[in-house]
């Protein structure tokens, strides 16, 4: 059984955005055809808070020497700083610094597409909610 979209071309999609995006605001994923492939737009909180859920942030913390280190396990992501909080708002930034390299350059490379996840949370949550992620997300 193939996917069926709810706008089988990008005419059909542009021709009612309004709808598309009254759908979404609903909370109904619309998708839509265009050569072949299949994309969908859906309402952003929901799939921030699916990454949320789903991507975890597994951070192990201590400290050498003078400074506090926030790494994250199993990925090479990490950061250093005088204390806990500055660590944390260094990993953000490390994050972030990421995110925008992955779309850029790294995002076809055999050792960084399984980051894909990570990068959308990044990209689509504040400092805050990373922060809240780093403490409470994941799976």
């Amino acid at each position: 059984m193939s996917i069926v979209a709810d706008y089988p071309s990008f005419s059909s999609a542009r021709e009612n955005l309004k709808e598309v995006l009254d759908a979404t605001e609903h909370g109904i994923s619309v998708s839509v055809s265009r050569q072949g492939n299949v994309s969908v737009v859906l309402p952003l909180d929901r799939l921030r808070d699916y990454f949320f859920r789903t991507v975890s942030p597994r951070i192990s913390i201590f400290t050498e020497n003078t400074l506090t280190v926030a790494l994250m396990v199993d990925s090479p992501f990490a950061a250093e700083g005088v204390d806990l909080d500055s660590a944390l708002t260094d990993l953000i930034l490390v994050l972030r610094e990421y995110a925008a390299d992955w779309d850029t350059r790294l995002k076809d490379a055999p050792n960084h597409q399984q980051y894909w996840a990570l990068v959308q949370l990044v990209k689509y949550s504040t400092d805050e909610q990373l922060r809240e992620w780093f403490e409470t997300g994941g799976e």
